[in-house]
């Protein structure tokens, strides 16, 4: 039997299975619980001297238990940079402890940084790694496994039609998308986190493997990714990425901020290629080829977050983003040196 009927195989056997009947004498809170983001910025190019508001998340989502082993989550941004977009739709089975279950639509288990949470990224913009080379939302199941050998270690394996969010109705395959991630939680705030995932976005494979690691603790967050991303047939050259970062909180006394944080980070991508094929035109075009969708470029960003209160709950985002071009290669509007004053609330 091939892998791929293996592991449909394995997800539809645990789907199945019987989950343990709810005692009547357990209460459980069956209250749904609203959460929301909101991110407002402004933006100023300095070389081309222009600037823009802009609402880049007002996220919603619902959560909650309707029994024990049962729960949910629905999420829907509002504004996601102008568009509304529905995100997150997934029940969540947990029949024994540390083992759970999830079918619906969700952020792929990859990568550290792509998997974040807007309320819960340090800078205003998102890595490389998490924008465009590493970022996926698709449908599917996953199953997860947390337990612990002196230290906490948490497994996640995933299947995927491939389709997106929004291309679900008529959609069949022969192909299946995976994921796999492994986090080892170790001492002393130290966390080594390791992932692959293989997609399918036009015709022909595209292979990840990421490793990353952190140190979290004493105030400080010192954080490494690396990425690398291949295409089968040798379509297109492999891409590079790299994600580094470093923040440091002060708190702040008998003041309107509770902290201060002073970061700084360094990322970097070659030539990269979404997967899908183009035309002479820039129309997506079976008879086309892989093309350049983000030249290779590497980024420093410093700046200072301000909390007003618990850390990812309210921060004031202040960056400046200097970007360095290969020769030849072509920026984007939004993808230039500016300064960035973003306001972040979670609700």
């Amino acid at each position: 039997m091939s892998r791929k009927y293996l592991l449909i195989a394995s997800f539809a056997l645990f789907a199945a299975m019987p989950v343990a009947a709810e005692d009547d004498g357990d209460k459980v809170d069956r209250t749904p619980k609203i959460n929301g983001t909101l991110r407002g910025k402004y933006e100023y190019q300095t070389e081309e001297g222009e600037g823009r508001f802009q609402v880049r998340n007002a996220r919603v989502s619902i959560t909650g238990n309707v029994t024990k082993v049962v729960s949910y989550k629905a999420e829907i941004d509002l504004s996601d940079e102008g568009k509304i977009k529905m995100l997150d739709a997934y029940t969540r089975l947990k029949p024994v402890r540390g083992l759970d279950f999830t079918i619906g639509q969700m952020r792929v288990p990859f990568t550290i940084d792509a998997h974040r949470s807007p309320h819960q990224q340090y800078f205003a913009n998102r890595s490389f790694i998490a924008k465009q080379v590493g970022n996926v939302r698709d449908v599917g199941a996953t199953l997860g496994y947390m337990f612990n050998v002196g230290f906490p270690i948490k497994l996640e394996a995933g299947i995927f039609n491939g389709s997106g969010l929004t291309d679900q109705k008529d959609f069949w395959t022969n192909n299946i998308n995976f994921s796999v991630k492994a986090q080892f939680m170790l001492p002393r705030g130290f966390n080594i986190t390791l992932s692959t995932q293989k997609i399918r976005p036009d015709h022909l494979s595209v292979m990840m493997y990421d490793a990353g690691a952190y140190y979290h603790a004493h105030g400080w967050h010192v954080e490494a990714e690396y990425l690398y991303k291949h295409y089968a047939d040798n379509a297109f050259k492999a891409v590079h990425s790299v994600d580094a970062f470093v923040s440091y909180d002060i708190p702040l006394r008998k003041c309107f901020f509770k902290k201060i944080s002073p970061l700084v980070r360094y990322d970097y991508m070659s030539d990269h290629s979404d997967g899908m094929r183009y035309n002479a035109a820039g129309d997506e075009d079976a008879t086309g080829s892989l093309v350049v969708n983000d030249y290779q470029r590497s980024r420093v960003t410093g700046g200072v977050t301000l909390s007003l209160d618990l850390p990812f709950v309210s921060d004031i985002r202040l960056n400046y983003e200097k970007y360095f071009y290969r020769d030849g290669a072509i920026a984007k509007p939004s993808e230039r040196d500016k300064i960035v004053v973003e306001f972040m609330t979670r609700f």
